[in-house]
């Protein structure tokens, strides 16, 4: 399977007006979902920049006029989503929180990787960690209630992110199959990524939730946990798609979902915020 012929990846720029004062707890006064959006806010700056990096590094390889478009819009949309989680980030540190402390695991990670390892393994940890925001993406998509009682320009900017992460969540990948192809290296890349993303995440939020005096209340953690896995749990129906990504013949667009991107489109198209 392939992607969409006529599937469009442009960047977007829209405008967000995040709280000021920021609110803290902007998620409906919730202090562990708030915080749960947060922690993987941190990733994204450093992230983003390192999977433009990855796809750059074998954009030479490419002759398709229509990929090399797909591989522009890739780069920009994930330009702007550096951008914008930077200001969101901003604001969590004028809040006191330890952003340094925070990112500075995944820097040198980064780092290491970027020094010691091929291109071809940055290129296949892209794909593994775009698979990820890519289902999560879907689900913000597909669930409004994912985001009830958030501040208004908050989830505006979660869905602005969901909305990019699913157009192009093939390109990397598409790119991957054309100058590697190895199933066990990005099966290896998944692994590793969905255990370093699990555990960054969990340590900004406990952060988070450490700095506000709240990390010991148990009944936030009950309520919180069932919210993630609970029998109506956001991320309990992400399994079987998570784990799709291991078989030899998965590509991204067997999770068709191009008429949900296409009517979520008209929120921020009609703003003619498009590049």
């Amino acid at each position: 399977m392939a992607s969409p012929p006529d599937l469009q990846i442009r960047p977007r720029q829209p405008e967000f007006a995040l709280p000021s004062p920021w609110a803290r707890h902007w998620h409906g006064g919730d202090a562990f979902k708030s915080h749960f959006f947060d922690a993987m806010s941190l990733l994204f700056p450093d992230g983003e920049r390192f999977f433009i990096d990855s796809v750059r590094a074998y954009r030479d390889q490419v002759s398709d006029p229509q990929q090399l478009a797909q591989i522009r819009g890739f780069i920009g949309q994930e330009a702007h989503h550096s951008r914008e989680h930077e200001h969101y980030n901003e604001a969590l540190r004028g809040c006191g929180y330890d952003l340094d402390y925070l990112e500075r695991r995944l820097k040198k990670r980064l780092a290491f990787v970027r020094k010691h390892l091929p291109p071809k393994v940055h290129l296949a940890a892209t794909v593994a960690v775009e698979h990820l925001t890519a289902i999560m993406a879907d689900a913000i998509l597909q669930n409004p209630d994912w985001l009830d009682g958030a501040d208004a320009q908050m989830a505006r900017l979660w869905r602005w992110h969901a909305l990019e992460e699913s157009e192009h969540k093939a390109v990397a990948f598409d790119l991957y199959q054309q100058v590697c192809g190895k199933v066990w290296l990005r099966r290896r890349a998944m692994l590793q990524s969905t255990f370093f993303f699990t555990l960054d995440t969990f340590k900004g939020l406990v952060h988070m939730l450490r700095r506000d005096g709240q990390l010991w209340h148990w009944r936030l953690w009950r309520d919180g946990l069932a919210w993630l896995w609970g029998h109506r749990g956001i991320l309990r129906p992400l399994v079987r798609a998570y784990c799709d990504f291991y078989r030899a013949d998965f590509h991204p667009w067997q999770h068709d979902n191009l008429q949900l991107i296409l009517e979520r489109r008209r929120e921020f198209d009609a703003e003619g915020v498009l590049n």
